[in-house]
């Protein structure tokens, strides 16, 4: 019953006007509004997952259909193999179902279906194939058996939730400490932090590299993982929110003989907890779609991550789009979920993190 006042509600909300009993042409200009910015958001989506179900051949194809086509196909006695099925128009105007047998050049061996011993040589001008939704399934099928998919799945699975929870360890204690700690320098602390944002991660690079060289973490996924679980994004993120929290029942607690460490783990994350929601969307986004650091620390192929083993469906000569936009699609998958989990803290962990 719930649920049904839900969507009533939300019904109700979506076809309400601005006057009772007739359409104002703001309500027309707010729906279309709407309407857009649901197309620009959700149709580029719609799009990769209805082209990932596509053939190699259907992806070629222009001009380009939005569901996955493919030429109908009928089994013909006499032929070991089923046969795709065209409307040809005939000579004398009239326009039959016919099996294609084979094209040469520009014309085509045709068969009756339902009378295979009546052959017809036709222009192939003449013809139209019968086109039937026919999703490729292959394409998520295949990757899974002549690639290490699922290998470079369980990689980039194993680099995310653990640099996530190290993140949100690392983040959280240094957020509590420039946030409830009064120490000299804590504001240029704060602010050589944060400066830090304007510092791009191709300038650190080598630098990086050597000091992850040098602790023998090369070839490693901890290699991966440790470099990027201190971020200015979290400290700045986790101590503003933090900064509402009053001090009184952080020395309430004290009172009460309570340590620092029962205070950040019993009172500071319980009442961050969505700050850190927040926090841990990002950092599931930034470590699962992340492809250049994991590419120059990692050159055994057992270690790669999913973003750089869809690299290998890329050869010299040609590109086997059909397999990436599948596993590109599967990719997004993971990241959804987390959202769709966790998307209710995200207005109140953003809002809390302004209000001193």
């Amino acid at each position: 019953m719930t649920g049904i006042a839900e969507s009533g509600g939300v019904l109700r909300f979506l076809t309400q006007r601005r006057n009772e009993g007739r359409i104002h042409w703001t309500d027309v200009a707010t729906w279309m509004w709407l309407i857009s910015g649901l197309i620009l958001m959700f149709g580029p989506v719609i799009w990769l997952g209805l082209s990932s179900l596509k053939t190699r051949a259907a992806l070629t194809e222009f001009p380009p259909t939005l569901l996955p086509l493919a030429t109908k196909e009928v089994r013909v006695e006499g032929f070991a193999n089923p046969l795709p099925l065209f409307v040809v128009k005939l000579e004398d105007g009239t326009e039959r179902e016919l099996a294609q047998v084979r094209r040469v050049g520009i014309r085509a061996r045709m068969v009756d279906p339902a009378d295979p011993t009546k052959t017809f040589d036709v222009p192939i001008e003449a013809r139209t194939a019968v086109r039937e939704v026919s999703p490729a399934w292959e394409n998520y099928t295949e990757p899974l058996q002549r690639f290490a998919f699922v290998r470079f799945f369980g990689n980039s699975l194993f680099v995310t939730i653990v640099a996530t929870i190290i993140t949100l360890i690392v983040n959280s204690m240094a957020a509590f400490a420039l946030a409830k700690y009064q120490f000299r320098g804590r504001g240029a602390i704060m602010a050589f932090i944060v400066s830090t944002l304007m510092i791009p991660l191709s300038v650190i690079l080598i630098p990086l590299f050597m000091v992850i060289n040098g602790l023998g973490l090369f070839n490693s996924l901890w290699g991966v993982i440790l470099p990027t679980v201190a971020t200015p994004t979290g400290v700045f993120l986790l101590r503003q929110y933090m900064l509402t929290i009053p001090d009184e029942m952080l020395e309430a607690a004290r009172m009460d003989k309570a340590s620092e460490w029962q205070i950040y783990w019993r009172i500071i994350l319980p009442l961050t907890a969505p700050a850190l929601a927040v926090l841990a969307i990002f950092s599931v986004m930034w470590r699962w779609n992340d492809f250049l650091w994991p590419l120059i620390v990692l050159s055994r192929q057992e270690l790669f991550t999913l973003q750089i083993g869809l690299s290998s469906f890329a050869g010299e000569l040609n590109v086997q789009w059909h397999y990436v936009l599948a596993m590109t699609f599967v990719t997004m998958l993971p990241v959804v979920f987390v959202f769709g989990l966790l998307q209710r803290f995200i207005t109140t962990g953003i809002a809390g993190t302004g209000m001193k």
